[in-house]
């Protein structure tokens, strides 16, 4: 989910860092324009603080994005999320939010990079649109469902390439829950490293390793898009 498809790809140059700098930034003015600017009121905000932080970035630049977000800095730009829907070259849905001041200059840019596909195909029934939390917990060995419950997430998976000592669950909850289950996650010890409202595949499209590669290429060409925020794909 999200950059899941991404994860293997560890080494990164430094212009590569500061793309996703600035997409850590954006995140933080997201969550502090769709809640209350303070990170104890708001959990989403305090998880894309928390990930900006791990990625050094200085608590300056978060204060601005903060108050960029709830409207009390200085900075007047415009940033809007816009959704933009297709079939991937390798024919496999795939759903792009951007966060853009200018839709007019993203629109022809993603339409570009989806020229091998189609672009504005109708793709989202092919999702459920829902909360995503991702979390571990250094305690190995716990019962994810009971955890789930607990937290009042609907559903739950394990997460990919937790240190085997520790516990790792991608929670699924409705999109009112979200901040509700992140709150209740952290309250019981759990360190969430993702909220977000997100896409998730109904069914998962079977291909072959080829055409797997052909289109993690294609998805990172978006991805290196300064205004790409979120992919998801199927």
């Amino acid at each position: 989910m999200g950059r899941q498809w991404l994860q293997k790809k560890r080494e990164i140059n430094a212009g590569k860092r500061a793309k996703i700098t600035s997409k850590l930034v954006r995140e933080i003015t997201i969550a502090a324009k769709m809640g209350e600017p303070n990170p104890a009121f708001n959990a989403r905000l305090a998880v894309a603080i928390e990930a900006a932080r791990k990625q050094s970035v200085s608590n300056d630049v978060i204060t601005r994005a903060v108050k960029k977000g709830s409207g009390q800095g200085g900075d007047t730009t415009e940033f809007e999320l816009v959704t933009f829907e297709g079939m991937s070259p390798q024919n496999v849905p795939v759903i792009v939010e951007c966060m853009t001041d200018n839709r007019n200059r993203t629109a022809p840019d993603m339409r570009n990079l989806f020229k091998d596909g189609r672009f504005g195909a109708k793709v989202q029934f092919f999702f459920d649109h829902l909360g995503i939390v991702e979390a571990t917990h250094e305690k190995g060995g716990l019962d994810l469902e009971t955890v789930a419950i607990e937290a009042g997430a609907q559903e739950v998976e394990p997460l990919e390439d937790v240190h085997e000592d520790g516990s790792g669950g991608r929670f699924y909850t409705s999109l009112g829950d979200l901040d509700a289950v992140t709150k209740a996650l952290r309250d019981a010890g759990w360190s969430v490293t993702q909220s977000e409202m997100g896409y998730r595949p109904k069914e998962r499209a079977h291909v072959a390793p080829e055409v797997r590669a052909a289109h993690e290429d294609f998805l990172e060409r978006i991805d290196d898009h300064d205004d790409c925020h979120r992919i998801y794909t199927a």
